[in-house]
């Protein structure tokens, strides 16, 4: 069996969630399935909408949260739904019947106080030696870059958002 990794897809750049997405289909045309678990979002991106396009099972994507708090505190309501979604990716980390488990905006989820330091890596700690997990998000924490065996920072240079251009739909969600 080939080892497998915790990849962390951090920085205040664009592309976390693509790299993982394309590390998703990767592990697809191996043979494999992927799990994703998106944290914080809770519209239905570009790249959702990947999952109706294959067989029935190979690709999984479920919203774990209620939505994005980030202009809010999060209430206790967010708490509880990033721990319930904390405890579903851990199960099926453990099970071995997914090639690659994303843990899409996990870093937000920790960054804002839903989830600590020691159910993170109780759950990915916890995964089937033939599961690979990618984490993505801004603002990882320095235990987190720690635990990852692969850690990519992206790193905004130039983003035509600054120049008045809005998010454009399958090719900026």
């Amino acid at each position: 069996m080939e080892k497998t990794f915790v990849r962390l897809y951090t920085g205040n750049g664009q592309g976390k969630t693509t790299a993982a997405f394309g590390l998703a289909v990767r592990v697809l045309c191996s043979g494999r399935r992927v799990y994703v678990g998106q944290f914080v979002k809770d519209e239905k991106y570009s790249e959702t909408r990947l999952a109706a396009m294959l067989p029935q099972g190979l690709l999984t994507v479920e919203q774990l949260g209620g939505g994005c708090f980030l202009s809010r505190k999060p209430a206790e309501a967010d708490v509880q739904a990033a721990r319930r979604g904390l405890a579903r990716c851990a199960a099926l980390m453990s099970s071995g019947d997914y090639g690659l488990v994303v843990l899409d905006e996990l870093t937000i989820a920790i960054c804002y106080g839903l989830l600590t330091q020691a159910e993170v890596l109780a759950a990915i700690g916890g995964r089937h030696p033939s599961t690979e997990v990618a984490i993505t998000g801004r603002y990882a924490p320095q235990w987190l870059v720690d635990a990852a065996q692969l850690v990519t920072d992206m790193r905004e240079v130039k983003h035509y958002y600054h120049q008045g251009v809005l998010s454009r739909d399958g090719y900026d969600h």
